[in-house]
């Protein structure tokens, strides 16, 4: 008897769907350009951290060819915190700027909550701000963090509405897992946060229609983890060593979960691209915000369930 292989999941093209995203924010760029209207980025780089300079080098590659105005600052790794601020302060008070982003991770002397919330929160583009991490729980527009609207984008254009689904995010980060908890509350999922002090953290992530992976920790989510046909988001990005040098994999088993998922996101090559299309939408989004062109508020509005 001949044996009919399993069905894999397909994956989610965080390539395509990013080159999306920077389309329209070209499109948005030329049409505030004929009112004269330029967005520009500031792109702070302390010290010289190799993975830092390519990260740099590529968010002010893809500025480019969608038309923002990038401008970089780098200071050496023995700049002081107080020279960062004055820099930061420097760029809050240009209006020609309306984006400011810090490449973290910044030397250990610097205290980079005090550089985060030292950035005006309208020109916060990574959403790291407190006011801006307040605002994202209110449901009030503001600019949100560029890797879980990644990430919400990629369910929308897989699964649709949202609306209903039992999502799991595995990981509590400020950075991704937290705002990405609120995201998809927001998009009226029902949502788990598992962490290390979950108990049976897999049997709760089998009840997920939506699994969304992000605690650094390489294939620690295999299929034994999923409920069939799962949707499955892996934020991970982990460098593992080989015999040839290393190799880039996610927090999620991937030749394992594909077996069980119906669609997943590949790493490289899934969420990745889609931190950097969403870092020059909210350079947009800022410029909008500060010529107050504040349409509405994301009202959440909770429906009394009986009981």
């Amino acid at each position: 008897m001949i044996s009919t292989p399993p069905v894999l999941a397909r994956d989610i093209d965080g390539k395509a769907i990013a080159a999306q995203v920077l389309d329209e924010v070209r499109d948005e760029v030329r049409v505030l350009a004929r009112q004269q209207i330029h967005p520009a980025l500031a792109v702070l780089l302390v010290g010289e951290d190799p993975a830092s300079e390519v990260y740099v080098r590529n968010k002010l590659l893809r500025a480019q060819e969608v038309g923002i105005r990038s401008l970089e600052y780098r200071l050496t790794a023995t700049a002081s915190q107080d020279e960062v601020l004055a820099l930061i302060a420097q760029l809050n008070a240009d209006v020609a700027v309306n984006g400011i982003l810090v490449q973290l991770p910044l030397p250990a002397h610097i205290d980079e909550a005090a550089v985060i919330h030292a950035i005006d929160p309208i020109k916060d583009v990574d959403g790291f701000h407190r006011e801006n991490v307040g605002g994202l729980v209110q449901g009030i527009e503001v600019l949100t963090p560029c890797t879980p609207s990644g990430c919400m984008r990629l369910l929308q254009e897989t699964c649709g509405d949202l609306s209903g689904l039992h999502a799991v995010v595995i990981g509590r980060s400020n950075i991704v897992g937290k705002p990405m908890a609120t995201l998809l509350l927001q998009a009226h999922c029902s949502v788990s946060v598992v962490h290390s002090r979950s108990v049976d953290a897999p049997a709760l992530c089998r009840l997920a229609d939506i699994v969304v992976a992000a605690v650094g920790r390489p294939g620690l989510i295999d299929a034994s983890w999923l409920k069939p046909g799962a949707v499955v988001i892996d934020v991970g990005i982990n460098r593992i060593a080989t015999e040839t040098g290393h190799r880039l994999v996610g927090d999620v088993d991937y030749a394992s979960a594909r077996t069980v998922a119906s669609a997943i996101t590949p790493v490289p090559g899934g969420v990745g691209p889609m931190t950097i299309a969403y870092l020059l939408k909210n350079t947009l989004v800022a410029s909008q915000l500060q010529r107050g062109a504040r349409v509405r508020e994301r009202l959440v509005v909770d429906e009394v369930v009986p009981g």
